[in-house]
């Protein structure tokens, strides 16, 4: 097999092993590359259909096609969409645009507070209704137990520390000390009573594994990540006053495949456009170890 062969088997049987392990299990999709990537895998674990809800946390600063990408996928795909938001801080403007708070602290808030309270039912949450194709709000809001997310060991250093079954305690935070160690792909999935967990079939992927699956399989993507007209496109993609491009002239999957193998990059950090990561020194440690995705 080849090598997207192997990565592609190995990431459906963690997701395969998740669902029949783990009850209340949602997938977050962030609408990046990657976390697209999980979910056409998903896909093609379940014959088609994605039989866990997807959970996108809103900041309502994401650029707006990425929004508009969601939407329509969640559409024709029929996804199970759920968003969820910190909306006290939108509503009292304590972001970083608004210039209340630290981009750190507007990640903590719109990110990390959204995510933790959205996944433990404990801030409204919303639903699309397909009839409508609006949200409303989720009124069986039970808490989900576990969590698959699209993150890759390569992206980002406290990344490189997860497992692919990492256990938070209760409130969602990350003890590095804590984690169950992973040899010959053997798997710790019993946890304690009240434990919550965090899945990634992706964590062995490379930036270039994942362009070159897209290429393959086809995968819509938010067009962003290709030349927009000016010599820049999106590496990664986030909030639009703390993401910036990356100058390239890469218009295909091909083009952009061709310049991670030509080295392009190779001094210059996948994230590197995001400014939080700037902000917090290039980690983002802190702030996962408080439950960020």
């Amino acid at each position: 097999m080849s090598r997207l062969d192997r990565l592609e088997n190995f990431s459906i049987h963690i997701l395969r092993e998740a669902y029949s392990e783990f009850n209340n299990l949602c997938m977050l999709w962030s609408i990046g590359k990657d976390s697209t990537v999980l979910l056409w895998l998903a896909r093609k674990a379940f014959f088609g259909h994605v039989p866990i809800p997807l959970i996108h946390i809103d900041t309502k600063f994401k650029i707006p096609e990425m929004i508009e990408f969601r939407d329509r996928l969640a559409r024709e795909w029929k996804l199970d969409m759920i968003y969820g938001q910190n909306q006290t801080a939108l509503e009292t403007g304590t972001t970083f645009p608004q210039g209340k708070v630290t981009r750190l602290e507007c990640c903590r808030l719109l990110k990390t507070e959204a995510f933790k309270n959205t996944v433990q039912g404990t801030w409204p949450r919303y639903r699309m209704n397909h009839e409508s194709g609006q949200y409303e709000m989720d009124r069986n809001a039970e808490p989900f137990t576990g969590v698959i997310l699209g993150i890759r060991a390569d992206e980002e250093g406290s990344r490189s520390k997860e497992r692919y079954f990492s256990a938070r305690d209760h409130s969602s935070n990350w003890s590095l000390e804590d984690q169950p160690p992973e040899f010959w792909n053997q798997f710790k999935t019993d946890f304690a009573p009240g434990t919550h967990v965090r899945i990634h079939p992706l964590l062995d992927w490379r930036e270039s594994d994942v362009w070159e699956y897209i290429g393959r399989e086809k995968i819509p993507v938010v067009s962003l990540y290709f030349h927009q007209g000016n010599g820049q496109r999106y590496r990664s993609l986030g909030c639009a006053p703390c993401t910036s491009p990356v100058e390239s002239e890469a218009c295909t999957v091909e083009e952009i495949v061709a310049e991670l193998k030509t080295g392009k990059f190779s001094r210059v950090a996948e994230r590197a456009g995001r400014a939080q990561d700037k902000e917090d020194c290039g980690g983002l440690e802190q702030l996962r170890r408080e439950g960020y995705m």
